[in-house]
């Protein structure tokens, strides 16, 4: 009979493994290794890296150069390279804060997507430029016991930089890694660091909801159903396809094999996907970056043009934002909706500045669009109303566009306000007909 306290050991064990896959253990050094070699002396030789060791614990580190000349796709990294005194000069307008020192370019594979304290990040990838070449360093986590090693041998090459850069890092990435530091009561080097997510700027400038394909052939683009996943950026953008790309919902799966074998041959694909994810990361960010610098006048397509628009407002550079959204609403071939987008954004950016005339213009501009989005089509009727009735003194004018508000898709209570500013223009329309009449008589 199970003593008392047995019986509690057994209800209190840690449940087998994390958000995803098998328990966690040590890797056995000796299954799964060819004969009279120990797994962790293959692990290094087939990854192509070394061995660092530290209180006794010891983690795999793997070093890549990519010279200037290298190209991924139709682009080069010579093509890429950031001024030798620091970063891109209009990379702030990305991070939305002032970035400077060197970049420090992030991406983790971990154990499960469900984030939290039960996941682990078993390859931090880092990489940043240095010179003319980029290079990639992988720590890679063969032991559980050897992650407070392997964080702090991330946190001295975190040291060196300046400014974070990662690709969806802000919602997954850099709270995952920041947690694992602070597990072990270490602080973590990424506070107060600087960090573009590359992410939303994506959004921006590349995906495009449309769905008549007037912009698609032959230039950038990102449809609805991509979610500007970052390997499809890489095709669009880099014109790179990747071959025998190992699926990232199989990659934790690989690292349990990894764990319960000691065999490191699924992990070179592993370790790949993790560098094609750091260098086309670091040319999105490039391409952006060099957009921002030379204008909207560079901008391949409508879509890029907005984007470019929508970052310079958000950085405060007004005059540049006006000149972009009034090229994206200009450019041959623009869709129907991003030339409706541009147009309502110079409209908002009009009326923020008191030009109200211009912002009139623009919304007038709209209402002229075939299939114009419906949310656009009701936002500029009921700016025209507000504008007519208050700023040029034009009850009937207001009444019209109010009622053409009235034909569109409203919530309840927009269809409620609509209709009282219905019952006061009547009442104004009223009052001036009234008015015409007595000193008619």
């Amino acid at each position: 009979m199970s003593s008392l306290a047995d019986r509690l050991r057994g209800v209190i064990r840690p449940a087998a493994g994390g958000p995803e896959g098998p328990p966690l253990r040590e890797p056995d050094e000796r299954r799964g290794a060819p004969s009279g070699a120990p797994a962790h002396e293959t692990a290094a030789d087939i990854l192509g890296g070394e061995w660092r060791e530290s209180c006794g614990h010891r983690f795999l580190v793997i070093d890549r150069k990519y010279s200037p000349g290298y190209r991924h796709g139709r682009i080069a990294v010579a093509d890429s390279l950031p001024p030798p005194e620091g970063p891109w000069p209009r990379l702030s307008l990305l991070a939305g804060a002032s970035c400077g020192g060197r970049m420090l370019f992030i991406d983790l594979e971990t154990t499960g997507l469900a984030g939290g304290a039960g996941t682990y990040a078993f390859l931090v990838g880092c990489a940043w430029f240095q010179g003319a070449t980029f290079r990639v360093r992988q720590f890679f986590l063969a032991s559980f016991a050897a992650e407070r090693v392997l964080l702090e041998a991330v946190a001295e090459a975190a040291a060196e930089s300046g400014t974070v850069v990662t690709y969806n890092g802000k919602s997954f990435d850099v709270p995952l890694i920041d947690t694992r530091f602070q597990l072990h009561r270490m602080e973590t080097p990424f506070a107060g660091m600087p960090h573009v997510d590359m992410l939303h700027p994506a959004r921006r400038l590349w995906r495009n909801d449309d769905d008549d394909g007037e912009e698609r052939v032959g230039r950038p683009f990102m449809g609805r159903q991509s979610g500007c996943r970052l390997n499809a950026l890489e095709g669009a953008l880099c014109g790179h396809t990747r071959e025998s790309d190992v699926p990232g919902f199989e990659i934790p799966s690989r690292y349990f094999h990894y764990v319960r074998s000691g065999d490191a041959r699924g992990m070179e694909a592993v370790m790949e996907h993790n560098r094609l994810d750091l260098l086309s990361l670091a040319l999105l960010t490039a391409r952006a970056s060099q957009l921002l610098e030379d204008g909207a006048a560079a901008a391949g397509t409508a879509r890029e043009a907005l984007g470019i628009g929508r970052l310079y407002e958000r950085g405060g550079l007004i005059a540049e934002a006006r000149a972009a959204f009034a090229r994206a609403a200009e450019m041959p071939g623009a869709d129907l909706s991003t030339r409706a987008e541009a147009l309502r954004a110079s409209a908002v950016l009009c009326r923020r500045e008191r030009r109200y005339e211009d912002a009139a213009a623009a919304w007038r501009r709209i209402l002229d669009l075939r299939r114009c989005p419906p949310q656009i089509m009701r936002e500029a009727t009921e700016a025209l109303a507000v504008h007519h009735e208050h700023r040029l003194r034009d009850p009937l004018a207001a009444r019209g566009f109010a009622l053409e508000s009235m034909k569109l898709p409203v919530s309840h209570a927009r269809q409620q306000a609509l209709q009282h500013r219905l019952a006061r223009l009547d009442r104004k329309l009223g009052e001036a007909t009234h008015s015409t009449l007595f000193s008619a008589t």
